[in-house]
């Protein structure tokens, strides 16, 4: 599944209000709510934190992908913010994440969840596609940021 396809424009969030990890991924959880993607936000929330327990999700150059799977979701979902600031997520490499990307996926939906995890990696790789989306002042640019180098345009 492409990166595209987990989203749309309504599931991107331009700048984070919350600095608390907890309260970012309630945020991104937020946002799978409002679209009507998720049943239980709480029981979302549990289930991400306690992933998040495991090992921080908060990588390296600038991105964060907070993750589960959970009974409150019937299939893979995901949301997206942006904070151009940067907030801190406790990062492998200690610095402040930029780019956020909240996906739940059904217990039963494993092969799914990996195969986002890593387009989700593929198109974040290039240091130009993570300077734009954490620059973009629009869900729709940052919509179409995603869009064009899924394409090979960027």
């Amino acid at each position: 599944m492409k990166v595209s396809q987990l989203l749309s424009p309504k599931q991107i969030k331009i700048g984070i209000v919350n600095n608390e990890k907890s309260a970012i991924i309630k945020e991104l959880i937020d946002i799978l709510v409002r679209n009507g993607l998720i049943s239980d936000a709480g029981k979302a929330f549990e289930d991400v934190m306690e992933r998040e327990l495991q090992q921080s999700t908060g990588l390296e150059k600038g991105l964060a992908i907070p993750h589960g799977k959970s009974t409150a979701i019937q299939s893979l979902a995901g949301a997206m913010a942006i904070s151009e600031e940067g907030k801190d997520f406790m990062s492998l490499d200690g610095e402040p994440s930029h780019i956020f990307f909240l996906m739940i996926a059904a217990p039963d939906e494993a092969g799914k969840h990996v195969r986002a995890l890593a387009n989700i990696a593929i198109l974040t790789k290039n240091p130009m596609v993570r300077r734009k989306l954490a620059r973009a002042q629009t869900p729709e640019e940052a919509y179409q940021i995603i869009l064009d180098e899924e394409a090979g345009s960027l």
